[in-house]
């Protein structure tokens, strides 16, 4: 542990010396030009020029679909939330629009299924207390969205690291993996691309109209100096038992002598058709 913690510390100094001197954006909120994209924050404001003081055109509600026109090189940092300005083109009262956004407002993605819409985004930044010293932290926040009709139907939240983990997003809809009055999983994910930053894995069951966050997953590693897995064994897996998911933990890490030691956890939780719980 003293080794793969020296390691993340090194890590961590070389990122945060790299911010120091530019600000990048998000990797989650890259999107690529005469693309269309999805509204996510309801009452997103379009304005004339890509600037907070700029004045503002129009006001978007979420899920409203844009075309992307150009990425602008000026970028605005909200909490832990950085993103670049947009150009973007879009239809209104049979009427087409431009202007500016700020990408931090877009979807990091979004699906379609049996009439219903599902967007994944990112909501806020809050200031978390560090229970392991008197400081506090960044904790970022995202969250899954159900609209039908352009109707916000449910909507459930979850934590998603800090902001080293956002380099990468990823939103798909899996099935229903044989659970009780489950018609279809949706899974969204964000992960980093330096060594030891964490990625996060959340699940979200689709009940009807009704959104179920499973618990998280978190999976982390440094080369092969220490790694830390977590994933669900749903019903239809192999090893799978029914109207249930597994959850299960592998660990392992080298000591200074180069030995491999490993740590490994599982805890089973029941699905009765509505909600779940630990075995």
């Amino acid at each position: 542990m003293k080794l793969f913690l020296a390691t993340l510390f090194f890590c961590f100094i070389q990122i945060i010396s790299a911010q120091e001197n530019d600000v990048y954006a998000n990797g989650v909120f890259h999107f690529e030009d005469n693309k269309t994209q999805k509204i996510f924050t309801d009452h997103t404001r379009v304005r004339q020029f890509p600037d907070v003081n700029s004045q503002i055109l129009d006001s978007l509600k979420t899920n409203q679909q844009i075309v992307i026109l150009k990425k602008e090189e000026k970028i605005l940092k909200l909490g832990e939330r950085i993103a670049n300005w947009y150009k973007i083109s879009y239809q209104k009262d049979n009427q087409n629009y431009e202007g500016f956004i700020w990408g931090g407002n877009l979807a990091v993605g979004f699906r379609s299924k049996k009439g219903y819409d599902f967007l994944f985004g990112l909501t806020k930044t809050v200031s978390r207390k560090n229970t392991e010293s008197d400081g506090s932290f960044p904790q970022n926040y995202a969250s899954v969205k159900l609209l039908k009709d352009n109707h916000l139907v449910d909507e459930v939240s979850f934590e998603t690291g800090l902001g080293e983990s956002l380099s990468f997003g990823m939103f798909n809809i899996e099935s229903s993996h044989r659970l009780k009055n489950i018609e279809l999983t949706l899974k969204a994910t964000v992960s980093g691309e330096a060594c030891g930053i964490a990625s996060y894995d959340q699940y979200v069951l689709v009940k009807g109209e009704k959104l179920v966050a499973l618990p998280q997953l978190t999976n982390v590693g440094d080369a092969d100096v220490y790694y830390h897995t977590e994933e669900f064994i749903f019903p239809n897996d192999k090893g799978g038992i029914p109207n249930a998911f597994i959850y299960k933990m592998e660990e392992m890490e080298k000591d200074e002598k180069d030995r491999e030691k490993f740590k490994r956890s599982s805890k089973t939780y029941l699905w009765n058709g509505n909600s779940f719980k630990a075995k």
